[in-house]
């Protein structure tokens, strides 16, 4: 076993394998750019090494860097977790060369899977069914709009590098393939350096579902079982499970057949993922599904197979690299119950799904019953050069019902303070209908997205809390003086007072009269609720309101309040009652960046007449692209910014001239 390793990587993923190596007494390195200084992974490793800039392609994607490190601290093995280098060959080949163990495959199984079109191919050589469609060397726009009408409308374009949805468009119309084209090439260029793409049959009625594999030096192949992955949005992964709902034992036993045929056609060695398609129109059959990609690293959603199978899959990782063989055979693997796994990102569901920034004030997750893969700590900052995720939360129950019931308990109970986060989506994408029937599919989210990405607007109860909260009246306080709790409040006259709270439904008044020590009247303008404050807590408190006791969790930054109050999180805004007012909508003269990134394209010119939607520019962002559409039909009067510029969150990007002015 090695000595020492070095985690190619960053985040939650580098916490992982760090966590693992440490029980298994191997001493562990981490890596970091200057905004991961003070990072979750650095604190939990042995040592670490700055290795560039914040951007990704200054630090994290710098080969030579990471082994120059590696060199420098005497570590004997590279893991590159996944992201970044950890498909990239030519960083496995370097890896090696530099006389250090990469863990994970040869760079001679990672490029014959790297490239879709030619993993296709040679999936259909070795009796793998794959998607129908056009993998071929041909690129020119015409001749792929050609092959897409004879596939048949809808179609997918997808890159024919990497993956995590980037690159990859459905196309419903010919006269929409251009333009979606442009898109998913230029997408693919800035993520992977490589604009080329595949045509694929978009099924209509699709589950995704991948087996998970695992070999060794030794020649031995083996899977441990199937994941769903169908709930995506933007063709990425949101909720998990092992195993698949509906899976029968003839296609599973279908599925684990054709991924180790998959896996045994490149003599591949370590943790690996082969993703199959499957139509379910009919539900699910042994001659329905098809081979879509192979992911030859770990992957996210790894710790669903973890809690079903018992199994440490990057203890496994390490000692396959190491030389050992496999330690069970295929017939000692068994199911044990069911896992689920959701992704918590700092988001905004409500637009979009736009990523987010911010200062991690309050994080908290359920401890009981509940496995959380996370990279970053309460105080932390996410911060807009990498992935947005914030946490991975892991369930497990002795059947999909009970698993089910625990995640979304254990979603309700998360509190997040400081930015944005999806985590009102997944709680009720977990109570979807067809979701809890055990009918996922990849459409399943955009059917339903409008209800379930909607913010929640505060009840009364929620109203009532916040007007309280916005006194001051519950810090802890052992005074027994009523007024002692009421801040800043006069102290003659009656206790009353009317407050403006700004919040997703518009503004409300709320009118509060305080009658003694920890006792309200509040009108919210649609009820009157008595209020009595039971106990109070560091962050929140138990109150009885309208006869029924509830427990509720506050943050108050300056004018904003962020309440939790069963299950919901509520973003509340005190108004200052002596300022100007301000509005936060942009205002529709302006098209600004949503969040800081890097302009792409401008698609207009000063003078251009534009259309009400129509595209202006294209950000980069996150790992994202964003394009920026007129709010309204107008002229463009300047373009303040070039292809290529960094903007700052808020920046303008296009003014239109004034209404009164077109």
């Amino acid at each position: 076993m090695f000595s020492k390793l070095l985690i190619a990587n960053r985040g939650e993923i580098a916490c992982r394998v760090i966590r693992t190596a440490k029980r298994l007494g191997i001493r562990t390195v981490a890596v970091y750019s200057d905004a991961d200084v003070g990072a979750l992974h650095v604190a939990l490793a042995d040592e670490a090494i700055r290795i560039g800039p914040a951007p990704a392609l200054d630090s994290y994607l710098v080969a030579e860097r990471i082994i120059a490190a590696a060199h420098s601290v005497g570590a004997d093995a590279i893991h590159p977790g996944y992201g970044f280098l950890s498909e990239n060959a030519d960083f496995a080949e370097a890896v090696e060369a530099a006389g250090i163990t990469f863990v994970g495959p040869s760079a001679s199984a990672i490029r014959a899977m790297g490239l879709k079109d030619a993993a296709k191919a040679l999936m259909e050589q070795s009796g793998v069914p794959v998607v129908p469609g056009y993998h071929g060397e041909t690129q020119e726009p015409d001749f792929l709009a050609g092959e897409a009408v004879n596939i048949g409308y809808p179609v997918l374009i997808k890159a024919r590098a990497g993956g995590g949805g980037k690159g990859m468009r459905r196309v419903d119309s010919a006269a929409d393939f251009p333009a979606a084209l442009e898109a998913a090439r230029r997408e693919a260029e800035a993520a992977f350096g490589d604009g080329a793409v595949l045509i694929e049959k978009y099924l209509t009625k699709p589950r995704h579902i991948e087996v998970q594999v695992f070999g060794d030096r030794h020649g031995n192949i083996l899977h441990l079982y199937e994941r769903d992955c169908s709930l995506q949005r933007r063709h990425q992964k949101v909720i998990e499970e092992a195993p698949a709902p509906g899976m029968t034992a003839e296609v599973r036993r279908a599925m684990g057949e054709a991924a180790v045929r998959a896996a045994q056609a490149i003599g591949y060695v370590g943790a690996g993922t082969v993703e199959f398609i499957a139509d379910v129109t009919d539900g699910l059959w042994p001659d329905q599904f098809y081979f879509m990609e192979m992911n030859t690293r770990l992957q996210v959603e790894h710790p669903v197979t973890e809690a079903i199978t018992g199994i440490d899959l990057v203890e496994w990782q390490l000692r396959a690299a190491a030389g050992e063989a496999l330690p069970k055979r295929q017939s000692e693997i068994a199911i044990d119950g069911w896992a689920f796994e959701a992704r918590i990102y700092a988001e905004d569901p409500s637009r979009g799904f736009l990523p987010a920034t911010g200062h991690l004030t309050t994080l908290s997750f359920p401890e009981e019953g509940v496995r959380v893969d996370a990279g970053v700590r309460q105080g932390d900052r996410i911060t807009p050069f990498y992935d947005p995720l914030i946490a991975k939360l892991i369930v497990h129950g002795s059947n999909r019902s009970t698993a089910l019931a625990r995640l979304e308990n254990a979603l309700r109970a998360c509190r997040i303070g400081g930015t944005v986060t999806n985590l009102d989506f997944l709680a009720r994408l977990a109570a979807e209908p067809d979701f809890r029937a055990g009918h996922p599919d990849t459409g399943l989210i955009d059917r339903s997205i409008d209800r379930l990405s909607a913010s929640p607007v505060p009840n009364d109860a929620a109203l009532a809390l916040a007007a309280i909260i916005s006194t001051g009246a519950l810090q802890p306080d052992g005074s027994a003086d009523p007024w002692s709790s009421l801040g800043h409040w006069q102290i003659w006259g009656d206790a009353n007072r009317n407050i403006a709270i700004e919040h997703l439904g518009g503004r409300t008044t709320v009118a509060l009269a305080a009658r003694g020590r920890d006792q309200f009247a509040v009108h919210t303008g649609t009820a009157a609720l008595p209020v009595v404050i039971l106990h109070r807590s560091a962050d929140g408190a138990r109150a009885e309101i309208a006869g029924a006791q509830q427990e509720f969790r506050f943050l108050r930054e300056g004018e904003q309040i962020t309440l939790f109050l069963n299950g919901e999180t509520y973003g509340l805004r005190l108004p200052d009652a002596l300022g100007a007012g301000h509005s936060s909508e942009v205002a529709d003269d302006a098209v600004s960046a949503p969040m800081p990134g890097i302009v792409k394209l401008i698609r207009v010119r000063p003078g251009d007449a534009v259309e009400k939607g129509q595209a202006l520019a294209v950000m980069e962002a996150m790992k994202m692209e964003l394009t920026l559409s007129a709010s309204r039909a107008g002229v463009v009067e300047s373009v303040q910014v070039s292809e290529g510029e960094q903007v700052t969150a808020g920046a303008v990007l296009v003014m239109l001239q004034p209404e009164s002015a077109e």
